[in-house]
């Protein structure tokens, strides 16, 4: 229970202490940057870019679904996973690569910072979507096709009411994701929450601006939050009645297979096929005029190390919130559990921003150093591997514990002979899939590293801030492809537990 507590309550400092940090100068200084109309210029750049990105990828989102999932679309078992790969290329890797190819995309109006997240993000759409189709039971369809209706007014009126969960939770997904984004809005030059925050800690000396608008974001996050609640209402969505759950057929295209398959493979062309191909000439330009071994492989050492590092500590830290979730109820564990989701929620600006203060005025000694760039990884990441733990050791069987405990055994040493064995798969899931996310991360990365510790993605930053696309081309290119394997680790080795 101690460990659990502990976790938890160092999930919840940085948050506490930037309530503090923000209030220090007094409520009025507080309440008069807040009430700046840059600041309401900001909030309303900031909303109006997540609105555009959620619409559009609720779009995309929705017709991809639909067309590999319910149609006979040539090839669409592949194309499903084909047009999900996007998740995988940091938004920073394809703003860099767009802006290489374009650089009139970068600027105030946002198009750039449109463009790329929504190609990198429509998967948060398509993935619960295309699950909730597979799921949903046809016989509404079917009725409403009996009784005159179009197939078109049969999914409006049927389908996707059935949707509304998925749409709500992906919709939730892609907004919070592009307000805490701040490689693609920094690299595409778009004033928006997390870049000011950053150039308004980096560059000015009273940093209380950035505290009071890191709070205001984390504000806006949890209104959102609450709205997708409400959005569901309280209808239900189960299906009601006997029997098992029937595959709806599939829909015949016809001449519309030509536009559909234009659709999805100009979808996954633009996502997909830009960033690889700026990553194929870049590279090969920089081959053979700027690039330097010598830089890119302490780079890439570095990354190696503190993705290990910041899985191995957050991943220790998880292991007793997540069994304590898993084998004890009541209200003690679900808040603990709750309360280390609380990171995952905030950008990495600002958990980097209340690390910061929290350093400085703690232990002022560890300021840039790796304890504290770690315990930023710990905050942001911490719920990856508390739900790969929950997961797992909530399939185990507890009368293995319980016989354990008849035979004398004392709890630490059922925990380590019988629970965590049991949990491995899960641990090690959560493992890896927290070293993925820590080798992309950026903006903690650039606030808190120490002097001279350079990432893959810090010296991607850096030299596309100075418009080498040559030089930034083989940091962006071996970071995917380090990336790539802790991918393939989750879906060959774990299977489904991932």
């Amino acid at each position: 229970m101690l460990p659990a507590v502990a976790t938890a309550l160092l999930a919840l400092a940085p948050l506490v202490y930037l309530v503090v940090r923000a209030l220090e100068d007094g409520v009025g200084t507080a309440a008069g940057l807040l009430w700046r109309e840059r600041t309401a210029w900001l909030l309303v750049r900031s909303l109006l870019l997540a609105t555009a990105v959620t619409a559009a990828c609720l779009v995309l989102g929705v017709a991809l679904a639909w067309l590999t999932t319910r149609t006979r679309l040539p090839g669409r078992r592949a194309w499903v996973v084909v047009a999900a790969l996007p998740l995988a290329v940091p938004t920073y890797v394809a703003a860099f690569a767009w802006l290489s190819f374009l650089p009139g995309l970068a600027g105030s109006r946002g198009v750039g910072a449109f463009v790329v997240l929504t190609t990198c993000c429509y998967p948060y759409v398509l993935l619960p979507v295309a699950a909730a189709l597979r799921r949903a039971d046809p016989a509404g369809e079917e009725v409403a096709r009996s009784l005159g209706l179009t197939a078109w007014q049969a999914f409006r009126r049927v389908t996707l009411p059935q949707l509304r969960p998925a749409l709500a939770a992906g919709g939730l997904l892609v907004a919070l994701y592009v307000l805490s984004d701040f490689g693609a809005v920094s690299i595409m030059r778009f004033d928006a929450f997390t870049r000011v925050i950053y150039n308004s800690y980096s560059s000015a000396f009273d940093r209380t601006p950035a505290a009071v608008l890191g709070l205001l974001l984390v504000a806006v996050t949890l209104v959102l939050v609450w709205l997708e609640g409400r959005s569901r209402g309280r209808a239900g969505y189960s299906r009601v009645g006997q029997g098992g759950p029937r595959t709806a057929a599939l829909v015949p295209l016809g001449r519309t297979a030509v536009p559909a398959l234009a659709l999805v493979g100009g979808v996954t062309a633009v996502s997909l096929g830009v960033p690889a191909a700026a990553l194929v000439y870049w590279t090969a330009r920089g081959a053979s005029t700027s690039l330097d071994a010598g830089e890119l492989l302490p780079a890439a050492l570095t990354s190696l190390g503190v993705a290990a590092l910041g899985a191995l500590v957050t991943t220790l830290l998880a292991v007793p919130v997540g069994v304590l979730a898993a084998r004890r109820g009541g209200r003690l564990p679900r808040l603990l559990e709750r309360a280390s989701y609380l990171g995952h929620a905030l950008p990495g600006i600002v958990v980097a921003l209340a690390v910061v203060f929290l350093s400085l005025r703690v232990v002022p000694a560890l300021y840039q150093e790796l304890p504290v760039l770690v315990l930023a990884y710990v905050v942001l990441f911490l719920p990856l591997a508390v739900g790969a733990v929950h997961a797992s050791a909530a399939q185990s069987p507890p009368a293995l514990e319980e016989v354990a405990r008849s035979a004398g055994s004392s709890p630490a040493a059922v925990l380590r002979r019988v629970t965590l064995p049991l949990a491995a798969p899960g641990i090690g899931a959560g493992a890896v899939l927290v070293f993925l996310t820590v080798m992309k991360e950026l903006p903690a990365t650039l606030v808190l590293r120490p002097l001279g510790y350079d990432t893959l993605a810090t010296r991607l930053w850096t030299e596309t801030g100075v418009a080498d696309y040559a030089a930034a081309a083989p940091y962006a290119a071996l970071l995917v492809l380090l990336s790539a394997v802790p991918a393939w680790v989750l879906t060959t080795r774990t299977g489904e537990r991932s």
